[in-house]
């Protein structure tokens, strides 16, 4: 699915982001940047060792902040790790850093000048955030960031399930009538 927004091209799918041929792709880190499950992990693994020596020295990011790695060996040639918040029942600034975390990656690719970044669903995973809230921060901050910015000009999301595409499509259609 495409949608464009400004001279932005959006596109949706379901995949691997580990297998996206894009300049970078994001990872849905935790603060120590040391590699875990979900999408966390499948990148470290697909990426090698270069990612996580990276990381190493960048030493941590905290929740709604953003930093930037080599890509490794995967076909983007960036990883643009973010920490997103552990749901808490909304009471404890969730949607707020959430909103940053999608909002500094889109900062640090536009400072590299990354032309196209690819996302996933950030904290919906493990750190349990409501699929149908987080779609609707991310869509809403990146269509946002679209309309102010030309870079860049290719925003993926990427997204594990096909119950996760749907919740994607259905607040797009919600939002974008």
């Amino acid at each position: 699915m495409k949608f464009k927004v400004n001279q932005t091209t959006v596109y949706f799918k379901i995949g691997d982001i580990t297998k996206e041929s894009v300049e970078a792709i994001v990872n849905a880190a935790n603060s120590g940047l040391r590699g875990g499950g979900g999408v966390d992990g499948a990148i470290h693994r697909a990426g090698g060792p270069r990612i996580m020596e990276e990381c190493r020295k960048i030493g941590s990011c905290p929740p709604g902040q953003a930093v930037v790695t080599t890509g490794g060996n995967l076909a983007a040639t960036y990883v643009i790790h973010t920490v997103g918040p552990i749901y808490r029942g909304g009471q404890k600034e969730e949607a707020s850093i959430l909103h940053n975390a999608y909002l500094n990656c889109l900062r640090l690719a536009k400072e590299k000048g990354i032309q196209s970044i690819a996302f996933p669903s950030i904290s919906t995973g493990i750190y349990g955030y409501p699929i149908e809230e987080a779609a609707e921060i991310a869509l809403r901050i990146c269509f946002q960031y679209a309309k102010q910015n030309i870079i860049p000009t290719e925003l993926h999301f990427v997204l594990f399930s096909q119950k996760d595409f749907d919740v994607y499509r259905q607040t797009l259609k919600k939002l974008f009538p």
